[in-house]
């Protein structure tokens, strides 16, 4: 009897995905968190240096997506990701050594520790030298972790689309991306408290090195399907009940394992539908992650570092956590509704498309509270959150298996173009704002430079969704 039940061990891939994206999140989240109330002192960063370095993380970020889902095509799923997070940890360390190397060229003092790094620092005059060198330090750490952190999701929509079947792709992907929220949960409560007890250097370090430790854990857990002895027959038919559809749409390129490039995926109107979609939504997210902190600080005086703020992020990336919801919706038109798995999700995608609206009273409403700003601006996170999941999912929807990664690589592309853009529009924004004490719709200063960005995060969505339905009206296969 034992023997004819289906083992379960693509719940254990899955989970390793789910912990491998938390990772990928809080080591994004580090410098969020520490920026505005411990680096900035000790190398008098604005909120434009800041926003050039989050923005040029960002493209970072997108060009690596591009070459990253290659990559994993050519590397495959397991030595791929054990590159990616390998090469992420360091990068993600490497930021704990920005202050010593900054001590170094502006100071002349290489041998110290942190502690005597910032005691170099603060005694040079120079304070744009500081800054400047500073700046050009930590874009370089953050180009070695998002060279690293872009392979995260091409691997992880891989696996999964080699562990699960079309209809289940979705659920599995909302509950591994759900480790992005996860991740910045935990952040607040775990990063501000290592800075504050034993300096910002030790928050990249002790965070950082978690990747490590995945790793030792992903070598020995992953193998493909039909080659894993912990995934027993009726468990591996389950996982491959598509593949005789897949097999009749691409059955001479499966015969010749052709590489699939860039260029020959751009020729399809699946790919742009895609690429559109994170192009609009991905810097949503990403605003949402890098300036959370610094606007309770600026606009409401509530700090990182203090009990107060350390709550309010948890409580707005807790109600994210709801964007579990984001799997299960198009699995219950697909099975209750008889739906195909494109317009099941596309269904879901356009429900969740209007949940970003209410970001757009967020600063509105913040003048009763601040509380009401984290709620609406958890809701439009948790909206993401779910739309995520749905998007990434049409890519295997769509395209054959040997083609997942490398269109999800041209997204993520796109996506970190938009983020680009909205991250230093957002730095430039608000310091001229500020500065000006610019006046828009009955708010004044960084107030009226934040409600117009959360006014563009809000009608996102929508814009990315019409777009997106346009271009791929119906479910087409690709054959590659």
């Amino acid at each position: 009897m034992k023997s004819n039940s289906m083992s379960k061990y693509r719940w254990s891939i899955c989970a390793l995905l789910f912990f491998a994206t938390t990772i990928n999140y809080l080591d994004r989240q580090v410098l969020s968190l520490t920026w505005k109330d411990f680096i900035a002192p000790e190398f008098h960063w604005t909120n434009n240096d800041y926003g050039n370095i989050t923005a040029l993380f960002s493209i970072f970020y997108a060009v690596s997506m591009l070459f990253a889902g290659r990559f994993v095509d050519w590397m495959d799923t397991k030595k791929g990701f054990l590159w990616a997070i390998g090469i992420w940890s360091i990068g993600a360390v490497l930021h704990a050594f920005c202050g010593i190397a900054t001590s170094g060229i502006v100071a002349g003092e290489w041998f110290v520790g942190f502690e005597g790094a910032k005691e170099a620092i603060g005694r040079v005059h120079d304070v744009g030298r500081v800054i400047n060198v500073s700046v050009v330090l930590f874009i370089f750490a953050r180009l070695i972790l998002a060279i690293g952190e872009a392979g995260n999701f091409p691997a992880a929509i891989k696996a999964t689309a080699e562990y699960f079947p079309k209809k289940d792709r979705a659920y599995a992907t909302s509950i591994f991306n759900a480790g992005a929220t996860v991740g910045a949960l935990v952040a607040p409560l775990s990063i501000p408290l290592i800075a504050k007890l034993w300096g910002w250097e030790m928050s990249f370090i002790i965070i950082g090195a978690l990747g490590f430790v995945w790793m030792g854990f992903w070598v020995f857990m992953y193998d493909k399907p039909e080659g894993n002895p912990k995934v027993n027959e009726t468990e591996l038919n389950y996982i491959q009940q598509d593949n005789t559809l897949e097999e009749n749409a691409d059955l001479n390129a499966r015969k010749k394992m052709e590489k699939v490039s860039i260029l020959s995926c751009l020729k399809y109107k699946q790919t742009w539908a895609f690429a559109f979609g994170k192009f609009m939504t991905d810097g949503v997210w990403w605003f949402f992650l890098f300036w959370m902190p610094a606007y309770l600080s600026s606009v409401y005086d509530i700090k990182s570092s203090d009990f107060e703020g350390q709550l309010a992020v948890f409580v707005l990336y807790a109600i994210t956590l709801l964007s579990i919801i984001g799997g299960w919706l198009p699995s219950y038109f697909v099975d209750k509704l008889g739906m195909n798995p494109y317009a099941g999700r596309m269904k879901a995608m356009l429900i969740f498309a209007f949940l970003p609206l209410v970001v757009m009273l967020a600063q509105p409403l913040g003048y009763l509270s601040y509380w009401f700003p984290v709620v609406l601006i958890g809701i439009g996170g948790a909206a993401h959150q779910a739309w995520s999941a749905n998007i990434f999912s049409t890519v295997g929807d769509m395209f054959p298996k040997k083609a997942i990664a490398t269109v999800t690589g041209i997204g993520g592309l796109a996506g970190g173009i938009g983020a680009f853009i909205i991250n230093k529009s957002s730095g430039v924004l608000f310091d001229f704002a500020g500065r000006t004490n610019m006046q828009f719709m009955g708010f004044q200063g960084e107030e009226a430079g934040y409600f117009i960005i959360f006014s563009i995060c809000g009608v996102a969505y929508l814009i990315a969704w019409t777009v997106m339905k346009a271009l791929v009206p119906k479910m087409k296969l690709v054959e590659m």
